[in-house]
This record gives structure tokens, C-alpha cells and sequence, in this order.
């Protein structure tokens, strides 16, 4: 059985998810910005152990606590998409100077790519690359959990910002329309800011789609 939650928080309020196998009590950490104290209030209570932790892009609000939830689990596996990996190690591109004044770097431990299928806490997971917000922002889907962990891509009636360095916004809009809106109807969406949704409301309703 798997317990699923979410905090909100860092600079610009991001959605950091963890969700936790009940029965070998191991969790996946989804995202990871501002108060560890916060993103590891889950686990803790709990008593889990985060054994990965997937970052849907490189951005560094999305990645900031990367190293301070590195220093209480050593052992943790941080996953980011291939081609969004080396923005981590570069302040410019993972907007950590323009936007916070003060250089933000870390690195993955592996990187996955478009397609990929991995299982983690014996969850499968596909990879789902969806460039645009970023060149290579990877979607998480989990078809047991009818679940997507999609970053900034798709928001409730509206999509990521695209005009960040590496961003495309006609490639953002082709990318869901072709990889995401393929998924089940009921797939929840869990963005990394604001509310949750679903594919097919977000097909009927999305003001870029619509």
C-alpha cells in the first residue's frame, strides 16, 4: 500500500511530493526546495527511508535542498532527466543567479531518459521527457498510482513558462499534446506549483488546448 503527500515551499512556493511503500516503508522524494524539515516531515513521521529522490528539471526551485537532504541520507539516488542534468552544476541556466542572487550547483547521481522505465519501491515508472520549460524536463508517470508527477509543464488550465534559457514554447506545446494527453483520461496531474488536475479535464479545458 502506498501513502502519498505533499508540502508547499521554498522561494516560489513549490510542490515537493513524497510517497511512501507502507509495507517495506521506503519512500521516493519528488522535487526538493526550501525546508528540509519540511520535505522530510513525511518520512520522519513515518519512519521511512527516502531511498530516491526525482527531480523533474534542473531549475533551482526544484532543486535547492538537493544537498542539505543529501547530508541526513548519504545514500539517497537523485534522478533528473539526461538533458536537464548538466543545468544543475550551471547557475545561469538553473536561474539560481538571477533569480536568488546566490549560485545554486549539484549533481545527479543518474540520469534517465525519454521512455525509460524504471521501479522504484516497487513502483514502475515510465520517464516521460517533455521538453520546453526546460530542454529536458522528464514527467514521471506511475500507471498503478493513475498518477503524474509533471513538474512545470502542465498546470491546472495553463503550462509552464517557456521563456527561461533552454526553454521552447511551441516544443512545450507539442510535447503534452503528444506525450501527455496520450495518458488515461484519469490520470492526476501533480504539478510543481499550484493545484492538482487531471489529463482529460486539462484536454477539455486547457486554455492552450482548448
Amino acid at each position: 500500500m502506498y501513502k502519498m503527500s505533499s508540502v508547499t515551499t521554498g522561494p516560489v512556493a513549490t510542490n515537493c511530493y513524497t510517497i511512501i511503500n507502507e509495507d517495506s516503508n521506503e519512500a521516493i522524494l519528488i522535487d526538493a526546495s526550501g525546508s528540509v524539515a519540511r520535505l522530510l516531515s513525511a518520512v520522519k513521521e513515518a519512519g521511512a527511508t527516502p531511498k530516491t529522490l526525482l527531480l523533474t528539471h534542473a531549475h533551482f526551485d526544484h532543486m535547492d535542498a538537493v544537498d542539505k537532504i543529501r547530508e541526513e541520507y548519504p545514500e539517497i539516488e537523485v534522478i533528473i532527466g539526461a538533458n536537464d542534468a548538466p543545468l544543475l552544476e550551471d547557475p545561469s541556466l538553473n536561474l539560481s543567479y538571477s533569480f536568488m542572487g546566490d549560485p545554486v550547483t549539484t549533481k545527479a547521481d543518474r540520469a534517465v531518459s525519454d521512455g525509460e522505465e524504471i521501479e522504484l519501491i516497487g513502483i514502475r515508472i515510465k520517464c516521460i521527457e517533455v521538453p520546453g520549460h526546460t530542454i529536458g524536463g522528464m514527467c514521471y508517470f506511475m500507471p498503478e498510482l493513475t498518477s503524474l508527477f509533471d513538474g512545470d509543464t502542465l498546470f491546472h488550465g495553463s503550462i509552464g513558462r517557456s521563456d527561461f534559457p533552454t526553454g521552447d514554447g511551441d516544443a512545450l506545446i507539442e510535447n503534452i499534446a503528444t506525450k501527455l494527453f496520450t495518458l488515461p483520461d484519469e490520470t492526476r496531474v501533480f504539478p510543481g506549483h499550484d493545484s492538482e488536475t487531471t489529463i482529460g479535464w486539462e484536454k477539455a479545458n486547457n486554455y492552450y488546448f482548448s
